[in-house]
């Protein structure tokens, strides 16, 4: 990405790959739930994952390292690996539930056999990944995920109190009945965060920033995809948010399955609205179902010193060109069993939020190390700050999310 208009579009591919299926029940469930008030879990988890995302790009373009190159050298192989199978058993739950959302969204529009669906996500996914380079699956999937758009335009024409909308960005706790609906508040809390700060998304991002080929002249390029991405693509969550509490909170309605969510579309927007919203979710959910296998390769191929990249032929990566298949095949293998995609939903995403504090603590003190990344691209005061503050918030949110899993049945309450 050598020009402005390259980097328009990888602005547009960081907003289109944003939302996926975890994020969307969560953020929805959380204005059901609570109406605005969990926003600015919301706005404090899109200041971290642009933190750890512009340090894991930058070290990528001044260094060539991707994330889990960092680990093994900082964290050593033992608890390196430790912190690998934690990681790729996240990644697989979460490329579960990708396809898991896939199969439901199609069944929604043909009433089709669900486990048949998900035999033909997998073989879609299969090719996609096969046949296209890593910049044609950034530009395809990114830029349709866009039809998520119509979220914004449905949250605008339901026409929320923006006041009130504006003050679920200030951080509060309710006040509720009973202490199981204060630690279900907490729970939605971990898991909104959890679902900003997916680990995969800073594996994806640092190996991609390499498949495209960074310099460290490419460090300002980061630095704007990383923040105005982020950030365009938080105002999607925003939006299911506003929807959730629109739309099922008056009507003391809990969206369990992913296709649930628009129906605010179709409220607004009309057939035409709900056709482009579930669009835009078939394209969210395969391409992060891509983002997750991609990574999961890219982590074992990196600790293990295979060579790896899209950017190589298959023959000459064939072990990494192999795991990412065999996770997709493993996916589909576990949906097609009758599982839950939900479920799994819910366990990705708690199960992620614990190995957070092993994936960011070797970013930041790479990038924060002089002797590494040299005075020019070191991290500043600010950027130190906030990556310190936030390993302290993501290690305070692993230590909390399985005991509140457990405590609130799953979010059940």
């Amino acid at each position: 990405m050598k020009n402005w208009g390259e980097i328009f579009l990888g602005i547009l591919t960081a907003m289109g790959g944003f939302v996926e299926v975890g994020e969307l029940v969560f953020s929805v469930n959380s204005g059901a739930k609570f109406g605005y008030r969990l926003l600015w879990v919301v706005a404090l988890g899109t200041v971290g994952i642009i933190a750890f995302c512009e340090m894991a790009g930058r070290v990528a373009a001044v260094k060539g390292q991707p994330v889990f190159n960092l680990i093994r050298e900082r964290a050593g192989l033992n608890a390196g690996l430790v912190t690998l199978v934690a990681a790729n058993l996240v990644n697989l739950l979460t490329c579960t539930a990708e396809i898991g959302g896939i199969a439901l969204l199609w069944q929604l529009l043909s009433g089709w056999p669900y486990r048949w669906l998900a035999l033909a996500a997998l073989v879609f996914l299969l090719v996609a990944v096969w046949v296209l380079s890593f910049q044609w699956i950034e530009r395809f999937f990114g830029l349709f995920g866009l039809l998520m758009c119509t979220y914004l335009a449905a949250a605008y024409y339901l026409k929320p109190d923006w006041g009130e909308v504006a003050a679920g960005f200030v951080p509060s706790v309710p006040h509720l009945g009973s202490s199981s609906e204060y630690l279900l508040y907490a729970y939605f809390v971990v898991a909104i965060f959890s679902s900003v700060l997916l680990p995969y998304e800073t594996y994806f991002y640092a190996s991609g920033a390499i498949e495209d080929g960074w310099t460290p002249g490419d460090v300002t390029l980061n630095r704007i995809i990383s923040i105005v991405g982020s950030v365009l693509g938080s105002l999607l969550a925003v939006a299911l948010v506003v929807c959730g509490a629109e739309v099922f909170r008056p009507r003391h309605l809990e969206p369990q399955l992913p296709g649930a969510a628009a129906l605010a579309v179709s409220m607004t927007l009309g057939r035409g609205g709900l056709l482009a919203a579930i669009g835009g979710m078939f394209f969210a959910f395969a391409g992060a179902a891509i983002e997750t296998a991609l990574s999961g390769a890219y982590n074992l191929a990196q600790f293990l010193g295979w060579p790896w990249g899209k950017f190589r032929p298959a023959r000459t990566a064939a072990r990494f060109s192999l795991t990412w298949i065999i996770t997709f095949v493993l996916a589909a293998l576990v949906i097609m069993t009758g599982v839950d995609p939900v479920s799994v939903v819910e366990y990705s995403i708690v199960f992620s939020v614990v190995i957070l504090p092993f994936t960011y603590f070797p970013v930041l003190v790479i990038a924060g190390d002089r002797r590494v990344m040299g005075e020019e691209h070191v991290n500043g005061w600010f950027a130190e700050a906030v990556g310190w503050f936030f390993l302290v918030a993501v290690t305070l949110a692993a230590l909390l999310a399985v005991p509140l899993l457990i405590a609130t049945r799953g979010g059940q309450g």
